[in-house]
């Protein structure tokens, strides 16, 4: 950035465009200069995975659906034809695309109950972890015997929020 400071300030035009470039270091220096473990950025990433993830499932359903159902001697835009009586493709077939998702990405055990670890086994606290003891806080507070707490609570340390 002070390349492009130094450029404009030589040029003599206005340097905006330092400050333009600059707003992507300033956010990620706010959020706790981690925005990695920022629960939104966690999001995002799993929407622009999820939505190509689905959308290349979803081409490839179609694709091979279309030409399934065309003869050797017919065109494959001839498997969809317009006020058809069946339906092209059904949701059936993409059963199968979602339990090889979930036997490869391990859907069955997603959750925010396992902390991230280092090397030496010692927690990195998240806000999955702050979210994760809320939650459980929340649960002590419901139940019916609260002299009962629960041991998860009871015997870990309070992470600090300020690192």
């Amino acid at each position: 950035m002070g390349c492009e400071w130094e450029l404009s300030f030589c040029l003599g035009i206005r340097p905006w465009i330092v400050v333009a470039y600059s707003a992507s270091l300033a956010v990620a220096t706010i959020a706790e200069y981690n925005i990695l473990m920022h629960p939104f950025h966690m999001l995002g990433v799993v929407g622009v995975f999820g939505g190509s993830l689905f959308s290349a499932m979803h081409g490839s359903l179609v694709t091979s659906s279309l030409i399934r159902e065309t003869k050797k001697n017919e065109s494959t835009n001839e498997g969809c034809i317009f006020d058809q009586e069946e339906e092209t493709y059904t949701i059936v077939v993409a059963h199968g695309y979602f339990r090889i998702s979930i036997m490869v990405f391990n859907l069955n055990g997603f959750n925010f109950n396992q902390s991230v670890v280092d090397g030496q086994g010692r927690v990195i606290y998240t806000w999955a972890n702050i979210i994760n003891r809320a939650n459980l806080g929340m649960k002590v507070i419901h139940e019916h015997n609260a002299h009962n707490f629960p041991l998860d609570l009871a015997t870990v340390e309070v992470p600090s929020i300020n690192g």
